[in-house]
Parts: C-alpha cells; sequence; structure tokens
C-alpha cells in the first residue's frame, strides 16, 4: 500500500519537476533576448543617424553611434556566447567602424549603410531565434517580440531609407534617376507596411494580454511613433520635391517616439516574463508541498499500524497455571503407606 501511494507521487512530482524547470530555462534564455534587444534599439536610431549625416557631407559618425555601439558590445559580451550572437556582432561592429572611411558618390555611400542595416537585423533575427521569443506561447508575448524584434527596427530602416532616398532622386541626374526611383518606391510601400504590422501585433498583444499597463502605455506611444512616419511621408513627398525641413521635424520625433515605445514594449515583456517565473515558482512550492504531505501521510500511517500489529502477535490472555496442590495430594500416597498399584504389581509377580 506504501509503494501504491508513492510511487505515483513521485511520478508526478517529477513530471511537475521537469516540466516547470524546462520552462524556467526557456523563460530565463527569452529574458536575457529581451535584454539584447533592449541594447540594439539605440543601435538602429543611431545607424539612421549616420546614414543621413553622411548622405548631407558629414564624414564624422555623431557621437550616438559611438554609444551604441558600447552598449551592444556590453551585451554581447554577456550574452553573446549563450545567445550565439558573438560572431554576427564582431563582423558588424567592423562594418560600423569602417563606415566613416567609406568613400564615393551619394549612391555608393547610401548602399554601404545599406549593407550595414541590413546585417543589423540580421542580428535582431539571431536574437530572436537563439532565445526562442519567437516561440513563446502566450500570445500578448508572441505578438510584443514580433514587435520589438520585427517591426519597429524594421520600420526605422524603411523610414530612414525613404526619407534619404527622397534626397537622392531629388539631387540626382536622369540616369541616377532611373535608378533611384525604384527604390524610393519601395522603400515607401515597406514603410507602410511595416507600420501595419507593428500596429497588428501591438493591437493584437493589448487585446490578449493579462497586464493592467500595457494598454494604455502603448496606444500612446504607437500614435505617436505613427505621426512621425505620417510626418516623414509628407516630407519625402513621394513624386515630387521633398521638404527638408519637414523631414528634418520628423525625423527628430521619429527618434524620441521610437526610444519610447521601444521602451515601453521591451519593460511589458520583462515584466510579463517575471511574472510567468513567479508562476513556475509558486508550481514548484506547491509541488514540494504536495509531495511532503504525501510523504507525511504515509509515515503517519505506518506508525499507526506498528501497535495494532503488536497487538496481533500478542496472546489472548495468561497461559492457565496447573494447580499442582490437589494433584499431588492425590498422587503421592503418605508416608509409610504402600500405594494400591504396587500392591497390585506385586500379588501379580508373586
Amino acid at each position: 500500500m506504501t509503494l501504491l501511494i508513492l510511487a505515483p507521487v513521485g511520478v508526478l512530482f517529477a513530471r511537475v519537476w521537469s516540466d516547470v524547470s524546462d520552462r524556467r530555462d526557456s523563460t530565463e534564455l527569452e529574458r536575457k533576448g529581451v535584454e539584447y534587444l533592449v541594447g540594439l534599439t539605440p543601435l538602429v536610431s543611431a545607424l539612421a543617424e549616420t546614414q543621413s549625416s553622411a548622405l548631407s557631407g558629414v564624414a564624422q559618425a555623431p557621437p550616438a553611434l559611438g554609444t551604441a555601439v558600447d552598449g551592444v558590445a556590453a551585451v554581447d559580451q554577456r550574452l553573446g556566447v549563450e545567445l550565439g550572437t558573438h560572431d554576427r556582432w564582431t563582423g558588424l561592429r567592423q562594418k560600423i567602424e569602417q563606415l566613416p572611411t567609406q568613400t564615393g558618390d551619394p549612391l555608393t555611400v547610401f548602399q554601404a549603410h545599406v549593407e550595414v542595416t541590413d546585417l543589423t537585423l540580421a542580428l535582431y533575427e539571431t536574437v530572436q531565434d537563439k532565445s526562442h521569443l519567437f516561440k513563446d506561447p502566450d500570445n500578448d508575448l508572441s505578438h510584443l517580440q514580433q514587435a520589438v524584434a520585427v517591426d519597429l527596427p524594421g520600420a526605422v530602416v524603411q523610414v530612414s531609407r525613404m526619407g534619404d532616398l527622397s534626397r537622392l532622386v531629388a539631387a540626382a541626374n536622369a540616369q541616377q534617376q532611373a535608378q533611384l526611383a525604384p527604390q524610393f518606391g519601395a522603400s515607401v510601400i515597406e514603410v507602410n507596411n511595416a507600420v501595419e504590422d507593428l500596429t497588428d501585433n501591438l493591437q493584437s498583444a493589448v487585446d490578449d494580454t493579462t497586464s493592467a499597463t500595457l494598454s494604455g502605455d502603448l496606444v500612446a506611444g504607437l500614435d505617436s511613433f505613427r505621426r512621425g512616419v505620417e510626418s516623414l511621408t509628407r516630407g519625402a513627398n513621394p513624386g515630387g520635391a521633398p521638404n527638408a525641413a519637414t523631414m528634418a521635424i520628423a525625423q527628430s520625433q521619429l527618434q524620441t517616439s521610437l526610444a519610447n515605445l521601444s521602451t515601453i514594449t521591451t519593460r511589458e515583456m520583462g515584466r510579463l516574463l517575471d511574472k510567468r517565473l513567479d508562476d513556475l515558482d509558486t508550481r514548484v512550492v506547491e509541488a514540494i508541498a504536495a509531495a511532503a504531505i504525501a510523504v507525511l501521510l504515509v509515515l503517519a500511517a505506518l506508525l499507526l499500524r506498528l501497535p495494532s500489529k503488536r497487538r496481533e502477535k500478542r496472546p489472548a490472555g495468561p497461559a492457565p497455571v496447573r494447580d499442582m496442590t490437589v494433584g499431588a495430594a492425590e498422587a503421592e500416597p503418605a508416608f509409610g503407606e504402600v500405594p494400591a498399584t504396587r500392591r497390585e504389581r506385586s500379588s501379580a509377580l508373586r
């Protein structure tokens, strides 16, 4: 009976422990992925600013780029080996350091920056893949990670390219315009698609979340970001001459709204992952408590059973004591008296 009780309890405890341990390891890995994404966000903004500066004739990279590179380097130093990003980041960093030395016509400079931003988006994808963020089972976290790792950086890169291509097209000759115009049109489409995907994922996250703070913060941040994109699109003026002043204001607004929206999104992801870890810790405590209670009940049953077994082994009553007094008086003759049986035997022998 003891084995029949303890065996299934042990199996259930082992299964719960294994499931909780696996989910905890997965959640910890996702937490590290979010930490890496937080470090990448300033780099995307800094690269967009560097691209615009280079196309304006400024050879020196803005200070924000150096700060962003140092930030990603620090994160990669801690997490790069575990997330498998170290090699990719090393190659990207080398490309970034070569940007100020890039020479040639504006189109050549632009293509060099496009290569770097494409590598940056690939690094986002690597973090998303290696940290298993794209496999998250919860709908709100799944939509949030898609927004942070794909939609937001993609929107920023495409918005930056759209703005810079609009200036290149306006200043290009006929031959260059024939090459740049299709790229500009494609960037406008990509911007619209990225903003729509971002809106859909954030809205889905708000609809499916249990967080009390996600809805209001995200709506405000998303509205500001969308207004910045719309202003930049008007400044780019597809099909006409771009408005440099409008685009400059829009880019500044986009930088602010991007930082705000990224902070809100990654913060909410961190909160949701922390809550999951707390829930998993609670499950561990409950499993240990249930197993301990089962063991104590079995021990209590065994202790109660022992006295009853002892009582079963004990005789029902004291063994009867033979009264030797009466028997001895009847069996033994008095002194000097010959027993009758001996007389009878004597007569027979005679």
